[in-house]
């Protein structure tokens, strides 16, 4: 490697060692070679610091005090990319040979308004089903992975997506530069979301990226139900916020409450989702700052926008889950 690589690969853990092994050493058979890794480390309390010292000596490690989540992690790994361009990579994937050649080649070839890459997700326990093609979300605030579950060789065009899924994506680092960083008061889940949406605003697009293969297991930090209900929750709502114009949230505000019921009612955590809501309502001065900087910074339209979102809730319909229960 040359002592100022074209990438970084930022990888944020945390008490996550059993998947190491497999995403390091899928890293170093890369036939693309001109990069760093860099590990980001929540203050684990397993083995993952002493087993990446002593067996992956090429990487470089940043160690954190604690765990404050997903996007303080990685935005500690960010402070520190001087690449240009930048790969998140999740702990729990295993990264194919040919992944990184993949993005950058296509990152090359692509015109500086394309400031982010998703990669073919593949189920690790089945990688001839997509577990992510590129991430979507809703007019009622759902965030669904494009293609879940479905045959891999159905998404083998590359294609603009809202967004990269965080859990193994290529950025420009001047995308971040202009859109910022990671909004670290998602603390995780959805901030990728918000920062495509982000990016959106200011006019840049998001490509998927077939040929760039990871295997994927998910959950793999094995977050707590009861706070996984609490910060989705309150991370939908504040994507919201944040990014979408007055008219348009007036234009869908059926749609949006609607999934604000149906997500309180399918989760069966009322005590967790409403102390989701609580946390946004404090937060609302601060979120209502970052709207108006972004709203102020927004270069399309709302008519560009409105169909950046999809009308499809992607879950269950209320009623057949009503009729299940009732049988």
């Amino acid at each position: 490697m040359s002592s100022s690589p074209k990438v970084t690969v930022i990888i944020p853990n945390w008490n996550t060692e059993r998947w190491l092994t497999g995403c390091l050493d899928g890293l170093r058979v890369q036939t693309y070679q001109d990069f760093k890794v860099l590990l980001v480390d929540g203050g684990s309390t397993d083995n993952s610091v002493a087993l990446v010292s002593e067996h992956y000596p090429e990487v470089d490690l940043v160690t954190l005090a604690q765990n404050r989540g997903f996007a303080p992690t990685v935005n500690a790994g960010l402070a520190r990319a001087d690449s240009d361009y930048v790969a998140l990579l999740n702990v729990d994937t295993v990264p194919q040979p040919n992944w990184l050649t993949g993005l950058v080649d296509v990152m090359d070839q692509s015109p500086p308004e394309v400031g982010s890459l998703a990669s073919k997700m593949l189920a690790l326990n089945n990688p001839t089903l997509i577990d992510d093609a590129g991430d979507t979300f809703s007019w009622y605030g759902s965030a669904r992975k494009r293609g879940l579950g479905e045959p891999a060789t159905n998404y083998d065009q590359v294609a603009d997506v809202l967004s990269a899924c965080a859990g193994a994506a290529l950025y420009r680092r001047s995308f971040f530069e202009d859109v910022g960083l990671l909004d670290e008061n998602f603390t995780s889940y959805l901030e990728d979301i918000d920062l495509g949406l982000r990016g959106r605003l200011r006019g840049y697009r998001c490509l998927y990226v077939p040929e760039a293969e990871v295997l994927h297991q998910g959950q793999g930090a094995e977050t707590a139900r009861s706070r996984y209900v609490y910060l989705l929750t309150r991370n939908r709502l504040m994507v919201l916020l944040k990014n979408i114009p007055l008219a348009l949230l007036w234009k869908h505000a059926g749609t949006l409450l609607f999934g604000q019921f149906y997500f309180f009612l399918v989760y069966k955590r009322p005590f967790h989702s409403l102390a989701g809501i609580i946390s946004l309502l404090l937060a609302l001065p601060r979120i209502m700052r970052q709207r108006q900087a972004i709203q102020q910074g927004k270069t399309i339209s709302n008519q560009a926008l409105e169909p950046m979102l999809t009308a499809e809730l992607g879950e269950p319909r209320l009623r057949d889950i009503i009729k299940s229960k009732l049988r």
